[in-house]
C-alpha cells in the first residue's frame, strides 16, 4: 500500500498548497499557492523536503490527519501557533515530529496568527493540474477543499534528514504594508490618498485567500465610473465602491475593473496570511 493521509478532521478550511501557478494569468489562472509561503518552505526544510513540496494549509481551526502505508513519516506543524498532538499525545509545535502508521496528527485551532502548514517528508503528491497542486478557490482548479474521510496520497521519504529546530516568525501584531503607488492613483483625490497613507485601518473578517478587505476610512473618488477590465497582479490594492481597500492575495483575479491605487510588495504579504480579523493595518509608501 503506498503511503497516504487520512482526513479525520478537515476542519473549516484546509487545502493544499505548494508554490502556486505561475505564468497562466494570460489565460485568466490565477496563482494560488499558499498564502505564507516562507512558513511554507521553512516546514518543508524542517522535514527534508524541496521548498516546491505541497503541504496542507489550514485556517483558523486546524485539521487532523491518519497516516497509512508507511511504517511511519516525518511531519512539522508550522505557521499559526497551536497546540499539536499524535494520538492524543502533545507533542512539539514548529519541530520534526515522527508520526507512526495508523497514528493521527492533529493541529488544534490557532491561538497566534491564522493559518498553520502541516509538510510531512516526501511532500503531498495529488495530480497536478497546469504544472502546480495547489487548490484555487477562486477558478476551482486543483484538489478540491478537504473534507472529512478524504485520502492524500503521500511522496516517499526525503533523502536528506530533516533539520531539528529553527525559529518562527510570530504573527504580526500590526501589519505593516508597503506601497507602490498606482496605476490608478489619479482617480482618487489628494485627500484619500493621503488618508491611505496615514489613517489606521484594520483586517475584515471578511478576508479570504482571495483577498484581504480591510475596515476603515473609505477612499474618496476624484473620478466616477468604472474602468475597463484590466489585468490585476499579486499584491494589487483594489478599491471597490465602498472605498475600504482590498489587498489581493494568492487566489485573486487575473482581471479587474475597480481602480488600483497601489501595490503592495510581494515580500510583505506573507504577513497578512497570518493577521486575524481586528489585526491594525497601516499603508507605507514603498
Amino acid at each position: 500500500m503506498s503511503p497516504a493521509l487520512h482526513v479525520v478532521r478537515a476542519g473549516s478550511l484546509t487545502t493544499v498548497q505548494d508554490e502556486g501557478r505561475t505564468g497562466w494569468a494570460h489565460l485568466g489562472v490565477p496563482r494560488a499557492g499558499a498564502l505564507d509561503g516562507p512558513a511554507r518552505r521553512l516546514a518543508n526544510r524542517l522535514v527534508g523536503n524541496t521548498p516546491d513540496a505541497a503541504v496542507l494549509e489550514t485556517t483558523l481551526t486546524g485539521c487532523a490527519v491518519r497516516l497509512s502505508g508507511a511504517r511511519s513519516v516525518t511531519a512539522v506543524v508550522g505557521g499559526a501557533g497551536c497546540r499539536v498532538t499524535v494520538d492524543g499525545r502533545p507533542v512539539a509545535w514548529g519541530a520534526p515530529v515522527r508520526v507512526p502508521e495508523g497514528a493521527v496528527l492533529e493541529a488544534g485551532p490557532a491561538v497566534h496568527g491564522l493559518r498553520s502548514y502541516l509538510a510531512f517528508g516526501g511532500g503531498l503528491v495529488p495530480e497536478p493540474v497546469l504544472g502546480s497542486r495547489s487548490a484555487d478557490l477562486l477558478s476551482g482548479l486543483g484538489p478540491p477543499v478537504l473534507r472529512d474521510g478524504d485520502v492524500l496520497p503521500l511522496g516517499q521519504g526525503p533523502g536528506c534528514p530533516p533539520v531539528d529546530a529553527v525559529p518562527w516568525p510570530g504573527a504580526p501584531g500590526e501589519l505593516i504594508l508597503p506601497l507602490y503607488p498606482g496605476p490608478r492613483q489619479a482617480w482618487f483625490t489628494g485627500a484619500a490618498l493621503r488618508t491611505l497613507t496615514t489613517a489606521a485601518y484594520r483586517v475584515s473578517a471578511q478576508s479570504n485567500r482571495i483577498g484581504l478587505r480591510t475596515e476603515g476610512p473609505a477612499l474618496e473618488r476624484a473620478r466616477d465610473g468604472e474602468l475597463p477590465s484590466e489585468g490585476m497582479v499579486l499584491g494589487a490594492v483594489q478599491v471597490p465602491p465602498d472605498g475600504r481597500p482590498v489587498v489581493f492575495l494568492n487566489d485573486h483575479p487575473t482581471t479587474g475593473g475597480y481602480p488600483v491605487v497601489g501595490v503592495v510588495a510581494e515580500s510583505a504579504l506573507a504577513g497578512a496570511a497570518q493577521a486575524v480579523p481586528g489585526t491594525r493595518v497601516r499603508f507605507v509608501r514603498a
